[in-house]
């Protein structure tokens, strides 16, 4: 391999780097969705036992393992983790963008 790459640094939001336009509650929304697959291993739970335990179906236990995640708001997956026995604790921060930092409309 003779070819040099390049490294960029990313913004620490894939989604952003990525030019999606709503990056910010994506990102939300994929932590959220990893907190409860952590929560679903920890507790041993099949998307069967979690159903059981939370009144959420299944599916969306397969959806959110699946990182399908399209159909969940933030407020239901906070639901879905309230339900696994965690609470969500968000913490925000306002940071004004240049206007060359702004992904364009």
């Amino acid at each position: 391999m003779k070819e040099k790459l390049e490294v960029v640094r990313g913004s620490g939001n894939v989604f952003r780097d990525l030019g999606h336009e709503n990056a910010d509650a994506e990102q939300f929304k994929a932590i959220l969705a990893a907190e409860i697959i952590k929560t679903l291993d920890k507790q041993r739970l099949t998307v069967r036992a979690a159903h059981d335990r939370t009144g959420f179906a299944a599916a969306d236990f397969s959806r959110i393992r699946n990182a399908d995640l399209g159909r969940f708001t933030v407020d239901r997956l906070m639901s879905i983790l309230n339900r696994l026995g965690s609470r969500v604790e968000v913490k925000v921060r306002v940071r004004h963008v240049e206007a060359a930092e702004r992904v364009p409309a």
